[in-house]
């Protein structure tokens, strides 16, 4: 993975966990979800006409990804809902890279090196590690249920969507067209609860442009990152948002980070290191 690759991927890792994190602080997680995911689809679609459209090819996987992403979103909000961000985050970003490489190989075809292995290893158990010193809320079995299924389906897209973007020929307008497609069943959703939460929706507007703005941005650089390094790498650098969510977390949510999370961040960066010289 070269220099400039691994820094695109750093800058989105930071993005993902400030989008997290405003879904974790909103009053309601669903709504939290929906508004920034409606945000980035609207994003999206005043940039599509200006870009050339993927390859018919691309069009099925974008199809599967676009509802599992629903689902990974329904999840996420569920997760949040039930349990403490320092919980559910590392289980969610922590399985999932230790899945795509395990399915790399089968689906995409990659054969990573040893290094590459020994880095996926090693940022994958330090995000786990930092579960162990989670402070998990009265509903934590139910967040880790929630969580570790996630981290199935975060798997999942990041494997369609590995396949998908190469086979669009434009990585950024895959992304947009992915996160158009998505924002339609929340917008649904969203018409429906209007009656019920107008005041909800009218506080999340901030949220679903800013936050809007870091999710689309985040994937969209991961695609970018996925057509010119191994998929498992770029899902392992990816991880160290948990880095950045450490730090979020203990700023805006005052959540107090300890020695072994401040070791589960060594060791992930001690992966990151790995995967770069790999």
């Amino acid at each position: 993975m070269s220099a400039s690759v691994l820094l695109v991927v750093l800058a989105g890792a930071l993005l993902h966990a400030s989008w997290n994190l405003l879904i974790k602080s909103g009053r309601n997680t669903h709504v939290s979800t929906a508004s920034i995911y409606i945000g980035a689809g609207a994003l999206a679609a005043l940039t599509l006409p200006l870009l050339p459209q993927p390859a018919r090819a691309s069009w099925p996987y974008l199809g599967a990804s676009t509802a599992t992403e629903i689902l990974y979103g329904a999840l996420l909000a569920a997760a949040y809902r039930t349990g403490d961000l320092s919980h559910a985050y590392p289980l969610m970003r922590g399985t999932a890279p230790l899945l795509v490489a395990v399915l790399s190989g089968a689906v995409v075809g990659e054969h990573l090196s040893r290094p590459l292995w020994i880095g996926v290893l090693l940022v994958s158990g330090g995000v786990v590690s930092m579960i162990f010193d989670a402070r998990s809320g009265k509903h934590a079995r139910t967040a880790t249920r929630f969580a570790l299924l996630n981290a199935f389906v975060i798997a999942v897209y990041t494997m369609i969507d590995g396949v998908g973007v190469r086979l669009s020929g434009q990585p950024l307008s895959y992304g947009l067209w992915l996160f158009a497609l998505i924002s339609g069943p929340w917008l649904v959703w969203s018409l429906l609860r209007r009656v019920h939460a107008a005041g909800e929706w009218r506080r999340q507007i901030a949220t679903g442009i800013v936050g809007g703005a870091c999710s689309l941005a985040s994937y969209t650089v991961a695609l970018w990152a996925m057509a010119r390094a191994p998929v498992a790498a770029v899902a392992a650098v990816r991880e160290t948002a948990i880095l950045f969510g450490t730090v979020l977390g203990a700023v805006v949510l005052h959540e107090r980070v300890t020695w072994v999370r401040a070791l589960g961040a060594v060791i992930i960066t001690a992966g990151v290191l790995i995967i770069r010289s790999a």
